[in-house]
């Protein structure tokens, strides 16, 4: 502990405590305020004594004592003059420290009047909203949010109620009233309107008077400050509750409109012939007046009473606030302000437990909506639009699908709703937005794609609701058919299959249990193997995994970007070295998914990468399909652009199961096509000469040479597919006519072989 007098021992914080003369020069203890601050972290000690230094507060100086802990704060508090003010952290040798050692100064040590303020640093820890009824303080600050001016008003204000609580320690009735009041205004978690109703009602208790009157708050309610300056009331009592969420000027009672007026100007109490105004300015500059009916002529000693009350009132006040602030926070979306995710799955869950209580068969479905494209949207017109947007779909949801529905805001661009299944469908859904949305003047359209799901199918609570819906939304969005899709059990048996496959990709790309295979390609003119696919292979569990189902798994995922990385490197390495030993001009394809060319940093890892290894760029080609060139060529074109220049070949794989252009062809920076087996298995029928996928060979091949592309045939299984690609000028072909894909040593062995047989052929 520090005591006031050691604040004039030299030492390297002296900068921060009060300079000696002015300690030396303050009157006696009983001259100035004591303020005890228990804190577990010196540089809050610190902070504080910085931010108060040479402050004057209600005409006295102010002395520090310190404790950091609750254990040495007790053992001060048992032995030195009662305090003014605790400045009290809730988080120090425990999570609930500063809460246990409330009860020891108000039980065990019967410091009644010292006023607590609480603060804390850790929200986490904070806290919870039962706290103003189970501990006996008188405020309650987050750390972050006490500025050197909030820290001195918050001071003030609990200086103040000390001072007046000690001038009226003789009137034993008063202040056991006033104390009354506070337990039951702070005793309970209420709504500001609750909180109002509390304090006339004890104002009247105080007063020994019906209660007759109002409170009314500047700008309408505290938590609402955009509001105009316009004087509102959000409390009322007697006869004057309905004008309850009415404007003063618009309740007719011109005596109260002037006695609140009044108050106003003059910035202070009011105290008329037969009524009482008090006048009440929160810490963030918001004023407050509660008008009381008092026919009595009030003594001295009942304005004390009410002056001393007025000041517990703005301290509940900005209590109540920052409990509706919190709630608020927990459990509504601030830009829409529709319900957000947690209460949308409290409803859910509520909404479950009450079919079973009830054994009603009365279904309940919960639909997920998403905004397709809204990041499109958002990135194009910017935020500022965006959130509009949001606004806007949010207030047409509201007003168009029923009333007796839950609609909430569940994340940035999805929305959810919960009714009753008669109450709602997918296509009403849809129907809202068949308008579009004026945004900065234009008209734009919104497409939306849902996953519905009837409660009754989902096995646990709300949140299995809601990942039920979003499966179904998953689903529908992948099929790309459908604007929506309602949950069925089997998709989550899909979706935990996926998630399964998936961890055990990543356990396999860790652990190095993936596997290259290669298929040779041979040019037709010479025989001779000149370059190879590679083909990732995973055998799982004993088996060999489809490569359409793990690497659609790692695409989905993001995985496909790890994978492709690792991908690369090891064809690049099996290059290099059979460029060595099995032909010089060596060429390994390798796939590229759109995931990789979408990061934007794909040509820079090649080009590292091929330094790194001192290998050409010639030794590489980057295979993508017909699909990616068409769909996002704006987004690839850069980085394909990049390779090409380097000296890498850019192939387009499975040519001819598109709809590509000629047009896009001619953009794209190409050196290869590749001809679809679908077409070249054809070539080996009887019928060829009449076969329509003959003639798209035909057309690809003539294309290609056009181009001046080469051209590589997929899928040759037969010599006669072999002998009409070579005489109709394809280049290179791969296939079972030659081998399958085979593991590197295998392909080793096997390419040496064929290239000492076509050797002895020439």
């Amino acid at each position: 502990m520090t005591l006031p007098h050691e604040s004039n021992q030299a030492s390297a914080d002296d900068e921060l405590i009060f300079a000696e003369e002015e300690i030396a020069d303050a009157p006696g203890l009983q001259d100035a305020w004591t303020i005890l601050i228990v804190d577990d972290d010196q540089e809050v000690h610190q902070a504080t004594l910085l931010a108060l230094q040479g402050e004057v507060i209600l005409g006295k100086p102010l002395i520090f004592c310190h404790a950091y802990s609750a254990e040495e704060a007790r053992t001060t508090l048992q032995g030195m003059v009662q305090p003014a003010v605790i400045l009290l952290d809730v988080v120090m040798e425990s999570d609930d420290a500063g809460l246990k050692l409330v009860r020891v100064i108000r039980e065990e040590l019967q410091l009644t009047e010292t006023r607590i303020i609480l603060r804390t640093g850790q929200p986490g820890y904070a806290p919870e909203l039962t706290v103003i009824r189970d501990y006996d303080i008188n405020d309650y600050k987050a750390k972050d949010e006490l500025t050197r001016i909030r820290l001195i008003t918050t001071l003030t204000a609990a200086l103040r109620s000390y001072r007046q609580i000690r001038m009226i320690g003789a009137s034993r009735r008063g202040l056991e009233m006033i104390v009354q009041s506070a337990a039951k205004l702070f005793g309970q978690q209420q709504a500001m309107e609750e909180f109002a109703d509390g304090v006339l009602t004890q104002l009247a208790a105080l007063l020994d008077l019906p209660p007759e009157g109002l409170l009314c708050a500047q700008r309408g309610h505290p938590l609402h400050p955009q509001q105009s300056d316009d004087l509102f009331i959000v409390g009322a009592a007697g006869n004057y509750r309905s004008l309850m969420s009415r404007q003063l000027h618009e309740i007719g009672e011109q005596r109260v409109i002037d006695a609140v007026h009044t108050a106003f100007k003059r910035e202070q109490h009011y105290f008329g012939p037969n009524e009482t105004v008090l006048y009440i300015c929160l810490s963030d500059s918001q004023r407050v007046a509660v008008f009381l009916d008092t026919p009595k002529n009030l003594e001295e000693g009942d304005k004390n009473l009410l002056e001393l009350f007025s000041v517990n009132i703005g301290i509940g006040i900005e209590n109540v606030s920052l409990v509706d602030r919190l709630h608020f926070a927990a459990y509504y979306d601030p830009l829409t302000h529709l319900p957000n995710r947690t209460s949308f799955i409290t409803a859910c869950d509520q909404a479950m437990a009450q079919r079973l209580d009830h054994h009603t068969n009365q279904a309940a479905i919960a639909c997920l909506l998403d905004i397709n494209q809204f990041s499109v949207i958002n990135d194009a017109l910017g935020h500022h639009y965006g959130d509009a947007l949001l606004q806007m779909i949010a207030d047409r949801l509201q007003r168009q699908l029923p009333k007796g529905m839950t609609l909430a805001r569940v994340a940035g661009d999805n929305f959810a709703m919960l009714a009753a299944d008669f109450d709602l469908r997918a296509e009403q859904v849809l129907q809202v937005f068949a308008a579009p949305f004026r945004i900065n003047n234009v008209d734009l359209p919104v497409r939306v794609t849902l996953g519905l799901t009837q409660l009754a199918e989902v096995e646990g609570g709300g949140s299995d609701v809601l990942k039920c819906a979003n499966i179904a939304l998953n689903r529908a969005k992948a099929t790309g058919r459908r604007r929506y899709e309602w949950y069925a059990k089997k998709m989550a048996e899909e979706t935990r299959e996926r998630i399964s496959l998936l961890a055990d990709l990543k356990l396999a790309l860790d652990t190095g249990f993936l596997q290259l295979y290669y298929q040779p390609k041979i040019h037709l003119a010479s025989g001779r193997v000149v370059g190879a696919e590679a083909l990732l292979r995973w055998r799982h569990q004993q088996n060999y995994v489809a490569p359409d189902l793990f690497i659609s798994v790692a695409e989905s995922s993001g995985l496909i970007v790890e994978i492709g990385s690792w991908v690369l490197q090891q064809a690049c390495l099996q290059s290099k070295r059979w460029r060595a030993l099995i032909d010089p001009d060596f060429k390994m394809a390798i796939n590229v998914s759109m995931g990789q060319l979408q990061q934007g940093s794909f040509a820079n890892e090649v080009a590292h990468l091929l330094v790194d290894l001192a290998i050409a760029p010639s030794a590489l080609e980057v295979e993508i399909t017909e699909t990616m060139a068409m769909l996002d060529a704006d987004s690839i074109l850069p980085d394909l652009r990049k390779l090409q220049q380097m000296g890498v070949s850019i192939a387009i794989d499975d040519f001819g199961t598109g709809f590509s252009s000629l047009g896009h062809l001619q953009n794209m920076p190409l050196n290869t096509l590749k001809i679809d087996r679908a077409f070249v298995q054809e070539l080996a029928s009887p019928e060829m000469a009449s076969n329509g996928k003959k003639a798209i060979a035909d057309t690809i091949m003539q294309l290609g040479s056009n181009l001046r592309l080469s051209l590589v045939a997929e899928g040759v299984e037969q010599q006669t597919q072999a002998d009409y690609l070579k005489q109709a000028g394809c280049d290179f072909a791969q296939g079972y006519l030659y081998s399958p894909a085979l593991p590197a040593a295998a392909f080793e062995q096997w390419a040496v072989q064929w290239q000492e047989e076509q050797n002895h052929r020439d």
